[in-house]
């Protein structure tokens, strides 16, 4: 009978019987499924490109401070029991952070050793010689502990804002990266292609501010994201005859993260009318749940930012620990890459060690990894049981917890169901994936 009811699927008459309390499981699995979507998706993203990134960075600097650096803080944070992570959050994130906020004027030790510890991480993935890593520290320095002043005097946590003149300069840092990283600086059609995505950015910021009102929706935005993505697109294509699919890269990378600033300027505009809602008084960090319930507004950028601080404090937890696992594995997938012998064919027909990384290690490098990634991307829906019970979260993992506690073999029965279902199409998109990565793969006819 139970079959019977999963099998209406096919028919749009789906029925996983009632719960304990007579309550349709399909209902109680409906609501949990999107605050689980929203709880892990974004720290499995983010765990997954940050720890790729910098497994590949740790592996191509075998034996340097920076892969020393980053293997201990891996091993570190792999060690960590999330329940004791999400707490330590809770504590220094949400309520220290809130009572900070009262006055936000921090001291000049403080700043002073904070600044130090972000210039000497700088320095390491800077790395080089020893003249270059204490230069690099010494500007570091000097600049984060201005920061942090200035920040400090003008009391901007308070008031935060980035503006058009600091999204031009972050734009024009952006585009020189991006460049550096995908086709090297000497590529100038590279870097114009660049350089020219970041100032369209840029000069879409006031058009974005008229239309980013408070009534707007995900439809502009959505629309306004996709033109920014086209216009990019084609800019890259232009620029260049040969080789355009790096150079289209790199422009839509910073036409991107130029246009992330532009939003996350938006959204710090509503910051300060948000902390001085009644339902929020003061203390925007939150601690409970996905929403703030008492919090009753229209306007679309607080509600998104209501949002934003109701997710952060666990996505920082599950990302923390995930993004140790990661860094590991690519690391290591990297390293074993690197030693295949049409890598050192690759070198020796003069081809720059950027494109031995990027188009030969990086893309084999990552067929291993796609089973890791499928899996975890599968495990979405099976939720993160002890971070939604820290965070007062109903996903559903909080669903799977409350019919083992209830013996509602029901609704256990419709989570397991549907976590199931997407290990057995992970293992399906894992497959396709690898003959995308390799055609080696490929079923020949």
């Amino acid at each position: 009978m139970w079959l019977q009811g999963i099998f209406g699927v096919f028919t749009g008459n789906i029925d996983l019987g009632l719960t304990r309390n007579k309550l349709e499981v399909i209902d109680q699995v409906a609501a949990a499924i999107p605050v689980t979507i929203r709880l892990v998706t974004v720290s499995t993203v983010l765990a997954i490109v940050l720890g790729i990134t910098f497994g590949v960075l740790s592996a191509i600097r075998q034996y340097s401070r920076l892969d020393y650096s980053l293997t201990f803080v891996s091993f570190f944070l792999f060690s960590l029991p999330i329940f004791w992570v999400a707490v330590l959050l809770k504590e220094f994130m949400a309520i220290r952070f809130n009572d900070f906020l009262v006055n936000p004027v921090v001291d000049h030790i403080w700043a002073f050793g904070t600044a130090a510890v972000l210039s000497f991480v700088l320095a390491g993935f800077v790395g080089g010689s020893r003249k270059r890593v204490f230069s690099t520290f010494g500007v570091a320095l000097l600049v984060f502990f201005g920061a942090l002043e200035a920040m400090s005097a003008t009391l901007w946590l308070k008031n935060p804002s980035i503006g058009i003149i600091a999204i031009g300069l972050f734009g024009i840092g952006i585009a020189f990266a991006m460049t550096h990283v995908f086709t090297g600086l000497s590529n100038r059609k590279a870097l114009g292609a660049a350089l020219t995505s970041a100032g369209f950015s840029v000069g879409m910021y006031y058009p974005f501010q008229l239309l980013a009102k408070g009534d707007t929706n995900y439809m502009v935005f959505t629309a306004l994201a996709i033109t920014m993505l086209v216009t990019s697109y084609f800019i890259g294509y232009f620029f260049t005859k040969i080789d355009k699919g790096p150079v289209i890269r790199v422009a839509m990378l910073t036409a991107f993260f130029t246009s992330a600033l532009t939003v996350v300027d938006r959204v710090m505009q509503s910051w300060k009318p948000y902390t001085e809602l009644g339902a929020v008084a003061g203390r925007p960090i939150q601690t409970q749940g996905p929403v703030n319930i008492l919090l009753q507004s229209n306007d679309f950028w607080i509600n998104n930012l209501d949002l934003f601080t109701h997710i952060l404090l666990p996505t920082t937890a599950l990302t923390l620990i995930s993004f140790a696992g990661y860094l590991r594995f690519s690391r290591g997938s990297v390293l074993e890459v690197l030693s295949m012998d049409y890598i050192r064919t690759a070198r020796a027909k003069g081809v720059t060690e950027r494109e031995v990384i990027l188009r030969h290690a990086l893309r084999n490098a990552m067929i291993p990894l796609t089973t890791i990634i499928a899996f975890d991307i599968a495990g979405i829906l099976g939720g993160a049981l002890i971070t939604e019970s820290v965070f007062g979260w109903r996903g559903m993992g909080s669903l799977a917890i409350e019919a083992i506690q209830n013996q509602d073999l029901n609704l256990l029965m419709g989570t397991f169901s549907i976590t199931a279902f997407l290990a057995v199409m992970a293992t399906l998109a894992a497959d396709l994936i690898y003959s995308a990565l390799d055609p080696r793969i490929r079923i020949r006819k």
